[in-house]
């Protein structure tokens, strides 16, 4: 009988190879996130749980160092110390009434001499500014309490240190795109597309800040005997210094007046189910 052989070989399939940058950019990603994610704690004030990377003292120093730097961008400090003085009397007026759970802070308040630009910011660490646009617009110490009330709620909030966290992460994250998309041809278009979703990840954490900020400084005006409700009016305040202007709010870190006023009318219903009790300053 004729045996007939069969010399071709049949091997199997080749398993698709993973792409080695590919490979890197996932390993990259992974690394940013776990790196972000072991960074958790949770804040004394807000019980809220964070992802920072930085101390309490870095905080302070990295605000003490920008400080300046920051006020000549508004023009230096208003040389009016009776308005200065006015400003550290509200402030400390807060800062003495925070909880005992509260970081201490070093808190410095500043005027600043920017008379066109309204606008109130916090450094980390409890560097505090207002300009003299802002403050010269204020009808009473009430509103000037929400104001920096509202300042300090970021300082406690730690969003400052939070935003350099997410901000590592968004890089990590742009990065690793960057990496994995150069094996498909598309790097640029990658990284491009990442940084866009990175930056709006940071927005919408910017309004949730600027929400929490209200809630707190609703809390410390109301601790050290001022009216919360004078944050419903510094909210117009700002609403008319804003012009009426169209920008979406979802492109923007800080959310309309109008939509504070309302969460901050919520907040005090919450607060004082009975009424904003009788003889708080205005």
């Amino acid at each position: 009988m004729a045996v007939y052989r069969h010399n071709a070989r049949y091997d199997s399939p080749a398993r698709p190879r993973i792409p080695v940058k590919l490979f890197l950019g996932l390993a990259i990603a992974a690394i940013s996130l776990i790196t972000y994610c072991s960074k958790s704690q949770v804040n004394p004030v807000t019980g809220k749980a964070q992802h920072i990377g930085i101390s309490m003292e870095q905080e302070v120093a990295m605000g003490l160092q920008s400080a300046p730097q920051m006020a000549q961008e508004f023009g230096g400090l208003h040389p009016d110390s009776k308005a200065q003085a006015l400003v550290d009397s509200v402030g400390q007026e807060l800062v003495s009434v925070l909880p005992a759970e509260a970081p201490p802070y070093p808190y410095e308040f500043h005027l600043l001499a920017d008379s066109t630009t309204v606008n109130a910011f916090a450094l980390p660490g409890g560097q505090v500014f207002i300009t003299v646009a802002l403050l010269s617009r204020l009808e009473t110490r009430g509103q000037l309490a929400g104001v920096l009330g509202h300042e300090i709620g970021h300082v406690i909030g730690r969003h400052s240190a939070e935003r350099i966290a997410k901000s590592q992460l968004t890089q990590g994250l742009v990065g690793a795109a960057g990496v994995a998309g150069s094996d498909l041809g598309s790097a640029q278009g990658a990284a491009q597309a990442a940084s866009v979703v990175g930056n709006m990840m940071l927005m919408k954490y910017g309004r949730g800040d600027e929400l929490e900020s209200d809630r707190l400084g609703l809390q410390f005006m109301q601790r050290a005997g001022y009216d919360p409700r004078a944050m419903i009016r510094v909210m117009e305040i700002l609403r008319e210094a804003s012009g009426g202007g169209s920008r979406p709010e979802f492109m923007s870190t800080h959310p309309d007046p109008g939509n504070r006023i309302e969460q901050i009318q919520q907040e005090l219903a919450r607060m004082f189910p009975g009424g904003v009790p009788d003889g708080l300053r205005e």
